[in-house]
């Protein structure tokens, strides 16, 4: 993607802002921001990027932390603006181990602090929890990113409490893709994770189901009639309108017995500030809905 005279006519008052946010945030690093996880941790203790990747769909999906408007956006995560990014100068770039391929471009404009956030397989949790220490570390915010990390902690383990009546039931986390097809998130997955720790049993055994085209059929909801379902959000308009005329989604005994929850949009990869978001919701729409 080329620069032109507008794009640096726009930015040139981000770099002027930058400094004094740095000054403002404590954090002694000039840095960018590839990885939504990494962003949303970096804004929880308290450091503003320069510059940061999707920023249109992180604030259309209105996400939390909110990103300040200083922030100038660097395009598609998979494919940032590398001139843009050279134009900033940062002292770090912070990525996740999603964007290894794109390590050797990114370390030609500066040094690349890319963490394990998510691995086939794991539970990601306490992998995120030490990607946030070690930003934490980088950012000159290590006793925030320790204090971060002690809250998330303690709100999942005062939402247990609050769901020990609960303890043991059985719930899909998923996402639909459209009226017939959904993502399966597992044991694997940040939501997961989470669910277990809040002391539920994940409905989904298999490790998390997770692509663009929604592999799975709703069909295999109704194999664990006992369960009850939680939809992370954002979910298409159109499958929302759809859904209710669906006759397999009306057959589904949780949707008959109207134990079905629709959460607002999350970010589906998140970090410990989605893991905390998920469970603030999760008890606000528990307590209303079931």
């Amino acid at each position: 993607m080329t620069v032109t005279r507008r794009t640096v006519l726009g930015f040139a008052g981000a770099l002027f802002v930058a400094p004094a946010l740095r000054s403002a945030h404590a954090a002694s690093t000039h840095f960018a921001v590839i990885d939504w996880a990494m962003l949303e941790t970096a804004l929880a203790i308290g450091a503003v990027p320069a510059a940061a990747s999707e920023l249109r769909q992180y604030r259309q999906m209105q996400l939390e932390p909110v990103v300040p408007e200083s922030v100038a956006d660097l395009g598609l995560r998979g494919a940032p603006n590398l001139e843009l990014l050279r134009m900033i100068e940062p002292d770090l770039i912070v990525a996740s181990n999603f964007y290894e391929y794109q390590r050797a471009a990114l370390e030609r404009i500066a040094p690349v602090f890319a963490p394990t956030v998510y691995s086939a397989g794991q539970p990601p949790y306490a992998m995120l929890e030490e990607a946030t220490l070690n930003l934490g570390e980088k950012l000159g915010l290590a006793a925030e990113a320790r204090a971060f990390v002690a809250t998330v902690a303690r709100e999942i383990a005062e939402a247990r409490q609050h769901f020990a009546s609960a303890s043991g039931h059985k719930v899909f986390v998923i996402s639909l893709g459209d009226a017939r097809h959904f993502r399966a998130f597992g044991r694997d997955s940040l939501f997961g994770d989470v669910l277990v720790r809040l002391g539920f049993e994940n409905a989904w055994a298999q490790d998390t189901s997770y692509s663009a085209a929604a592999p799975v059929g709703l069909e295999q909801l109704a194999q664990t009639p006992d369960a009850s379902i939680v939809v992370i959000g954002p979910t298409d308009p159109e499958t929302l309108y759809r859904l209710p005329q669906n006759s397999l989604w009306n057959a589904l005994p949780a949707v008959r017995d109207k134990r079905v929850l629709f959460l607002p949009p999350l970010d589906h990869f998140g970090g410990l500030p989605a893991a905390r978001r998920f469970t603030q919701l999760l008890r606000e729409y528990w307590k209303a809905s079931l």
